[in-house]
């Protein structure tokens, strides 16, 4: 348990709490996030968008840890207070997902979709659950699921922000939506690099992959790309960092999982690779690269 920060204010609290979460220090986070929220709701003039932010930190704590049933309590007292925040409805659905609650998890994935529409991390969960509940309740699924919120347009457009990397942890930002004429930019940039990266000149697209997260910050594919390129020359601290810019939006992305396993395997760390690992076989359970890679982590142990 680490020492209680009486002299420091939240958001001194919260910036220690998304160190600690950086680092792996889950436990630690979730203890300095709860001295947050204690410190804000005491102050004179609260902010409900600060809770939320600081609520949705703590619900990824406990993600990453495993409490699935206080991420979900967390992320309901976020929406409380920021209905539709899609930080919050993505580690709810994952939460609910670990958890077997196909039908809340689906719900919660559409709903983050009418937010934004471009959200890797949602339609994926979203074909996920389409398929489990296919398993479970046949065809006739979609009749038993809970109704879908819709989303005011006028919710849609003050929420479609990109996730900048202070927004990723967590600091609350104004930033204006990327225009689509950026979008655009940002896509050709990315592709420009995955070309790059079929050549095999990989600082090159580093540099294309950099250029295109400016203009589109929350782009998780990107990150990932990027990860592989800086894994290819082997500066592990660097893809680490993208990988964990790629799961603070998206906590069960595979790619990001298995890159930075790859890279503390880099890095001879073999503890958070083989974490890492495990956080992607509860995804999927077959995947076999991560299986080789466990195996071969093990050993060295």
């Amino acid at each position: 348990m680490p020492p209680k920060h009486r002299s420091q204010s939240w958001t001194q609290l919260k910036q220690a709490g998304n160190e600690r979460f950086k680092t792996g220090q889950y436990g630690e986070a979730t203890d300095l996030y709860s001295q947050a929220i204690r410190e804000l709701s005491k102050a004179g003039k609260k902010s409900p968008e600060d809770l939320s932010i600081l609520y949705s930190n703590r619900a990824a704590s406990y993600l990453k840890d495993g409490n699935c049933a206080e991420c979900v309590n967390d992320c309901n007292m976020s929406l409380s207070l920021v209905p539709f925040n899609v930080k919050s409805l993505l580690r709810r659905a994952a939460a609910h997902e670990a958890l077997e609650r196909y039908r809340q998890a689906y719900v919660d994935y559409k709903t983050a979709l009418q937010v934004d529409c471009n959200i890797t991390a949602a339609h994926d969960g979203t074909n996920r659950m389409t398929k489990a509940l296919t398993e479970a309740d046949g065809l006739s699924w979609r009749e038993k699921l809970p109704p879908i919120p819709n989303v005011p347009l006028a919710v849609r457009e003050k929420l479609t922000k990109p996730t900048s990397p202070q927004q990723n942890g967590m600091a609350k930002t104004h930033t204006p939506a990327p225009m689509d004429q950026d979008l655009k930019r940002s896509q050709a940039l990315k592709e420009e690099g995955n070309t790059l990266v079929k050549n095999g000149e990989h600082k090159k697209a580093i540099e294309k992959y950099s250029q295109s997260l400016k203009l589109n910050p929350a782009e998780i594919t990107t990150f990932t790309n990027r990860a592989l390129c800086y894994l290819s020359i082997k500066q592990y601290r660097e893809a680490v960092r993208d990988c964990d810019e790629a799961l603070m939006i998206d906590s069960c992305n595979v790619k990001a999982l298995y890159r930075r396993a790859q890279a503390h395997k880099g890095l001879k760390n073999f503890k958070a690779c083989v974490d890492d690992l495990n956080s992607l076989l509860k995804v999927e359970p077959k995947n076999s690269a991560a299986l080789k890679l466990q195996e071969e982590v093990e050993k060295k142990k």
